[in-house]
């Protein structure tokens, strides 16, 4: 299959990068690490201003009526500035659910406000999740900008449903997490009233699907700007009469740097292809792109700072945001082994 962006999905593109690029700066991104996590000026600039919030949901249900492809250029440019924003929990993984499972009435009342940003959604599931009619009872962790959620949509294996933060039942914990930019916390329900979506399976799966295009992604945008960063930084920084980057060792750090992204990105754009498309290696395509995108991010990002020599140590330097970052989008959403043993399983079957 010969992959190739529309002339409609470059526009997107370059809008997203160079907004991204402008406002997602260093500064704001550390002010609002010193915060909740999220730049509100950023957030609602991107939801308000630019008009993507809604790139990944249909036309029916309030959104652009693009696909995954525009979702995963979307979350490629935010990647790649480490944007401080709750793009993950609430509109990729939320409103997807929203959109896919809720019914009319749901959508009407939800929507508008998650793609305004007016209203942050938090993505809680629990496996053991309890449900007595729809009276909820269970706990999960490393809820994406949970303690900045005004809605949680919590799904179980069996069944999904949205309920306010501010629900009776309702307890949300602030976590102490590496990655400030993406903060965590704990959500639990104690007998906490859920209102049911009307087709859990569906909202379930296109939460996960949009989860996975989304964070790998973010990743893949990450791996490119770290290699840009270190590519800039050896063109500009000299030992011994010449520049670092002249260095034989130097460049092959950087030339397995640029191998991994190539590949990465074939990765996630085949599994967003194959999402859009319904494709039957969809599932397949997107554990193969989370795992494979997340890992290079890391490599990148470690490589980044070391590249850098003692600057890439420090807390002044924008490196750490990176592998911070990087480190925590390897273990969320299933870690590396979990979704290559889901691979392995729908290749070997029993064999695995």
């Amino acid at each position: 299959m010969e992959f190739a962006f529309t002339d409609e999905q470059q526009m997107i593109g370059e809008t997203a990068r160079a907004f991204f690029a402008e406002n997602a700066t260093s500064e704001r991104t550390r002010a609002a690490m010193a915060g909740n996590g999220i730049d509100q000026g950023l957030w609602t600039a991107f939801c308000q201003e630019l008009g993507l919030s809604g790139i990944g949901i249909p036309e029916s249900a309030g959104g652009a009526g693009l696909g995954m492809v525009e979702l995963a250029i979307i979350a490629e440019a935010a990647g790649a500035q480490v944007a401080a924003l709750p793009m993950l929990g609430s509109l990729a993984m939320a409103a997807q659910a929203i959109a896919a499972g809720g019914s009319a009435a749901q959508q009407a009342d939800l929507l508008p406000a998650l793609l305004s940003g007016d209203l942050i959604a938090g993505y809680v599931h629990d496996a053991a999740l309890t449900a007595n009619g729809n009276s909820l009872t269970g706990s999960a962790g490393f809820v994406a900008h949970g303690a900045s959620a005004g809605l949680f949509v919590v799904t179980s294996n069996t069944g999904a449903w949205t309920i306010r933060a501010d629900a009776p039942g309702v307890t949300v914990t602030p976590l102490t997490t590496m990655d400030q930019t993406r903060p965590y916390a704990r959500v639990t329900l104690a007998g906490a009233k859920g209102e049911p979506l009307g087709d859990a399976p569906a909202a379930i799966a296109a939460a996960h699907r949009a989860g996975f295009v989304a964070v790998a992604a973010e990743a893949l945008g990450g791996a490119q700007a770290c290699l840009d960063r270190t590519v800039a930084y050896a063109k500009e920084r000299v030992q011994f009469g010449r520049a670092i980057g002249s260095f034989q060792a130097y460049k092959h750090r950087l030339a397995d740097m640029m191998i991994e992204i190539e590949q990465a990105r074939s990765a996630v754009y085949w599994a967003a292809c194959a999402v859009d498309e319904g494709s039957d290696e969809a599932e397949l395509a997107l554990h193969a792109a989370k795992s494979f995108a997340a890992d290079t991010y890391f490599m990148c990002a470690g490589n980044q700072i070391q590249l850098h020599g003692g600057i890439g140590f420090t807390w002044e330097h924008d490196a750490h945001l990176f592998f911070k970052r990087a480190r925590a989008i390897q273990a969320m959403l299933g870690d590396g082994n979990w979704h290559r043993e889901r691979i392995a399983t729908m290749i070997l079957g029993d064999a695995a």
